[in-house]
């Protein structure tokens, strides 16, 4: 009968329409996945990208007291830190500096920080000492400040990889122009200070390494208030910046 054989031919049509799609869809995901499986298999075996490491980047270990930790002044006018800057600011690439350092320290103080520390680097580009003003101010005698600074100036060569040219002393400063001396005899104070940093030269002479005066500078305060920090005691971010001059014009020529 026509109406049936038309009802007939429009099932078969759809039935093929319907197996057509079905393959259609079969072969739409087999390509996914393909492509999937490719994309999957090119990302694992692209490389990482690594971020760079700076392997050029400089060490600056500065161990001391409260000079070298910058009691009384903010942290970025600490006199390692400003030297850091001087030398980034010339292309030298320094990291923050290490510092091993606190207020109140003498010699056998920093001695035994320096036995229970864990060292980033087994070693630096550059080593600081400055170390003695509270053996002075204690009333530690002469002899005993020089084997312990001597010990102390013996690791800060080890520190530096043994490289005596790569050690830098710096002297102790004279608080006898800080207010805090008023009413002492600061006569005496400057003369044992002057005693104090003899032996801390000799010392640095003997083992050939850098010494740098910081005495006369730390001096001219008794003139200048603004050199003193805010405590009447130790010395202001203005004079760790002088200090930062000369030790940058050193650490450069050791670099150079």
């Amino acid at each position: 009968m026509p109406y049936l054989r038309g009802i007939a031919q429009f099932e078969l049509h759809v039935v093929t329409i319907i197996g057509m799609k079905y393959i259609f869809d079969k072969f739409i995901l087999s390509v996914l996945f393909v492509s999937v499986t490719t994309l999957q298999s090119h990302e694992k075996n692209k490389p990482v990208k690594a971020f760079p490491v700076n392997a050029t980047e400089k060490t600056y270990l500065a161990l001391g007291d409260s000079y070298t930790i910058g009691e009384s002044v903010p942290e970025t006018y600490r006199y390692p830190v400003q030297t850091t800057a001087l030398l980034n600011k010339a292309g030298l690439h320094f990291r923050s500096p290490e510092i091993i350092a606190t207020t109140g320290w003498t010699t056998a103080d920093l001695q035994h920080a320096i036995d229970k520390y864990h060292f980033t680097k087994t070693k630096y580009d550059i080593v600081t000492l400055l170390i003695g003003v509270n053996n002075q101010y204690q009333g530690k005698s002469q002899a005993e400040y020089e084997e312990q600074f001597t010990w102390l100036l013996q690791k800060a060569i080890q520190l530096a990889g043994n490289d005596t040219s790569h050690v830098i002393v710096l002297s102790i400063p004279d608080y006898s122009v800080t207010p805090f001396a008023n009413g002492s005899n600061v006569s005496t104070i400057a003369t044992q200070i002057d005693a104090f940093n003899a032996s801390n030269k000799m010392i640095s002479e003997n083992y050939h390494v850098h010494y740098l005066n910081v005495t006369t500078e730390s001096r001219k305060a008794s003139a200048d208030p603004s050199l003193i920090a805010s405590d009447g005691l130790h010395f202001s971010g203005k004079e760790y910046a002088i200090w930062s001059l000369m030790l940058a014009d050193t650490i450069k020529e050791i670099l150079k």
